[in-house]
């Protein structure tokens, strides 16, 4: 009787298994029922020959598959003839196999940017919360230029560098803005100074701790307000001053930041326009004549507040020049560069001071120009009188930024009338006083590309630094879509231009850090103000 239970125990293993394997849509009782199992114990016991045939119809089941399988593995030829499409499936006319295929390789195509859209998108709250931490701010990687800094300096004009943008590259110039930004936040901090004594030094707070402010700088318009002015609006106080910050001089002290980038750089660092009086000078777009050189010819507003002394402060032209000879002086022997980067107004005086530093003394270092969103400046004579000088500039550009457009003659840049471009072109010569030429090497950016931003922001928008800076860290390649692992921050961003923000992205913010950003930010603005009229 023991015999019997054991053998009765195999076979109802395998009856469960070669049952599940019919073909039969029959009701089949369940393995987890006991009285099921108990009474397929006794069917089988009784019905070995129909296992037999059973097992044996499975095995031939098993090999016909094995060799149908085997033949799909060897055929060489192709799915798409027209036998095998009569066989398998009628051919249609409209989405035939050759139109999928197409249709195929083109999602091929614009996979990556597909890719890259939907990693940007505010589905992905890690990331998104990421770049709007302050704590936790990530910056591209720095990583040693060593031999090459004299070609992200500008040696060869960047070629090469630029579209698609170096990594190194892309981090030296967001690294640039910044001293820009430092200096935003120093003079909005305390904007006020006093006609009737120095100025104290003034703190400056560097993102990049590996340099120290050597020197603060300021401008001077030469023109002024009527004493009316003071009666009428007494509250604009510091926006009426003919002097104020506009800058300063810093220098790399510390020995790893020297050691990877291959040389002690100076930095000098301007900011944009705040004041009344920068604003009219802005307005005054007559071409003056440089010093010395009757060829080049550059904008009177700009060339005053560079040359122009304060009461109590000398010229901005006076104290870099000092300066720099003295720093040139201290660190003589060593491997020097002379960077000068600025933003609207402080874009077009840097163009000013490097052309002044260039001939300074017998041996200058190396200087270059970042710029971001700089008007232009003078003449075909001035921007051949920086190129003979050696004077690198690199200008980045916003497609949507007008200020980039202006002064000078604007409006044919993009006329398609070849009868309107050639009388433009008539009037747009060297004896002109309206005929501006930008200066150096071109890298332009597109608001339009940014993921974050409306496609439709404003002029301010398109002007703003932050913009600028944000735009540089995601940009690739002009024909590539906006990066995904863009690393800069948002908060800044979102708090200076909330309103050119896309909705999708404030609501996420707001939901992510409980900042309510239709009401306020974390920062004081620290881009241009807007006009004071």
């Amino acid at each position: 009787m023991q015999s019997l239970q054991i053998s009765s125990t195999v076979p109802a293993k395998n009856a469960s298994i070669f049952q599940a394997k019919r073909a039969s849509f029959k009701r089949q009782p369940s393995r987890l029922n006991p009285t099921a199992v108990h009474a397929s114990i006794n069917t089988v016991a009784t019905s070995t020959q129909t296992l037999k045939l059973t097992t044996s119809s499975s095995n031939e089941v098993t090999r016909l598959h094995l060799s149908n399988l085997e033949k799909i593995l060897q055929k060489q030829q192709p799915l798409t003839q027209p036998s095998q499409l009569d066989l398998q499936q009628p051919v249609h006319k409209k989405g035939s196999t050759e139109n999928k295929g197409m249709v195929l390789e083109g999602l091929k195509r614009f996979w990556p940017e597909m890719k890259a859209a939907e990693e940007m998108s505010p589905r992905h709250l890690n990331r998104l919360q990421r770049l709007l931490s302050i704590s936790s701010a990530e910056y591209s990687p720095r990583n040693n230029l060593g031999s090459r800094w004299r070609e992200y300096h500008g040696c060869k004009d960047w070629a090469g560098l630029l579209d698609p943008l170096d990594e190194n590259l892309r981090r030296e110039v967001v690294r640039y803005g910044e001293f820009v930004q430092a200096a935003y936040h120093s003079f909005h901090s305390n904007p006020a100074m006093s006609a009737d004594e120095a100025p104290q030094p003034r703190y400056v707070a560097l993102s990049d701790r590996s340099y120290k402010v050597t020197k603060s700088l300021y401008a001077t318009s030469s023109v002024g307000l009527p004493k009316w002015v003071d009666d009428v609006a007494p509250d604009l106080g510091w926006m009426t001053q003919r002097s104020s910050w506009i800058g300063y001089v810093a220098v790399c002290d510390d020995r790893r930041e020297i050691q990877r980038m291959g040389r002690r750089d100076i930095v000098i660092a301007l900011r944009g326009t705040a004041t009344c009086l920068e604003w009219a000078e802005n307005f005054r777009a007559q071409l003056a004549d440089m010093p010395h050189d009757k060829q080049s010819k550059v904008e009177s507003g700009f060339l005053s507040l560079y040359n122009t002394r304060g009461a109590q402060v000398p010229s901005l032209s006076e104290s870099v020049l000092e300066e720099v000879r003295r720093l040139m002086e201290l660190y003589k022997g060593e491997t020097l560069s002379i960077t000068v980067t600025g933003h609207s107004l402080g874009a077009a005086l840097s163009l000013l001071v490097a052309d002044d530093i260039s001939t300074c003394a017998p041996s200058v270092p190396p200087v270059a120009v970042f710029s971001f969103g700089g008007p232009r400046v003078g003449n075909r004579g001035f921007a051949n009188r920086v190129k003979a000088n050696n004077v690198k500039v690199l200008r980045i550009v916003n497609n949507q930024d007008l200020i980039t457009r202006v002064p000078g003659n604007f409006i044919g840049e993009d006329v398609a009338n070849e009868n309107i471009k050639k009388v433009l072109n008539m009037i747009n010569n060297e004896e002109s006083e309206w005929a501006y030429s930008h200066v150096g090497t071109e890298l332009r950016v597109d608001t339009k590309m940014s993921p974050y931003l409306k496609p439709n922001a404003d002029v301010a928008c398109c002007h703003d630094l932050e913009a600028y800076l944000h735009l540089v860290d995601g940009f690739m390649a002009s024909d590539c879509p906006f990066r995904a692992n863009a690393k800069r921050s948002l908060v800044k961003l979102l708090n200076d231009q909330r309103s050119n923000v896309k909705k999708l992205y404030t609501s996420k913010a707001n939901a992510l850090t409980g900042l309510n950003l239709e009401r306020g930010g974390l920062f004081p603005s620290s881009s241009c103000l807007p006009s004071p009229s």
